[in-house]
């Protein structure tokens, strides 16, 4: 029997982690289940999308993703699909084509009905068949319909990259869509400056802590994205900077 993780934006105030639970316990009572996050903000795509890529990656292939985020879905259908050696299932939102850039290995839709709580009752029973075994195409209909959200791009130029930021974790870091790939690519060994609010960073270094207390940072996080901070603060709320906030990285001439 295979691993389930799960993430949601259903809170820690309420039940609704519980329900899931205890369905999966129902149908399957020695499964295994492992909770990635339920702190996840209400209907936030992105947010799901930046925590589950972040991750998945990291535990063993097989390993099914449970994925209660604006569970309805935008055209009330649920998918389940197989990207990178993993399954996941999910509401038809666009999460699925962000994280898997719309190119799944294999998908289907669920078969079915509306339901008041889709997570735990099409979810839930689809993630539990897949950990014990079941093969894909026995959930479902085959399909390529993705409801289709797309990540933003990245802007290379010969002398510059111009990048976003994709996500504001809880310290207030900013995480940003710039890659270390990118920016060697882009820099051919020339040093260059980050820029972002009225701040300008010359250097990348290990950790947010090896700036001074209160200074601006950047460094590459373990998925090896850009990332800007500040030592022992919020780097969001004192750089004024959020979600698709711009950062640019100039090179020399």
């Amino acid at each position: 029997m295979g691993l389930i993780t799960f993430l949601s934006d259903f809170g820690y105030r309420d039940h609704y982690v519980a329900a899931v639970k205890a369905r999966i316990m129902q149908l399957a009572p020695t499964q295994s289940v492992l909770d990635l996050s339920h702190g996840i903000e209400p209907f936030n795509i992105a947010h799901a999308v930046h925590v589950l890529d972040a991750v998945f990656r990291d535990f063993p292939l097989g390993t099914v993703h449970l994925v209660g985020v604006s569970d309805h879905g935008t055209k009330g259908s649920w998918h389940a699909l197989q990207f990178a050696g993993h399954f996941f299932v999910a509401a038809d939102n666009g999460l699925l084509a962000l994280l898997t850039d719309g190119q799944p290995e294999a998908m289907v839709r669920l078969a079915a009905e509306a339901t008041a709580s889709p997570t735990r009752d099409v979810l839930a029973p689809a993630a539990v068949q897949l950990a014990q075994g079941a093969p894909l195409a026995e959930l479902g209909q085959p399909t390529t319909e993705l409801y289709q959200l797309m990540n933003r791009q990245l802007r290379l130029q010969d002398n510059r990259i111009t990048g976003h930021i994709i996500h504001v974790d809880h310290y207030g870091n900013l995480v940003t869509n710039i890659s270390r790939t990118a920016m060697e690519v882009i820099a051919r060994g020339r040093p260059g400056t980050i820029h972002f609010a009225r701040e300008t960073v010359r250097d990348i270094v290990p950790h947010f802590q090896a700036a001074d207390p209160g200074e601006a940072v950047c460094i590459f996080n373990s998925q090896d994205r850009l990332c800007i901070g500040v030592n022992q603060g919020n780097a969001s709320e004192l750089l004024g900077l959020h979600f698709d906030s711009q950062v640019d990285i100039r090179f020399a001439g």
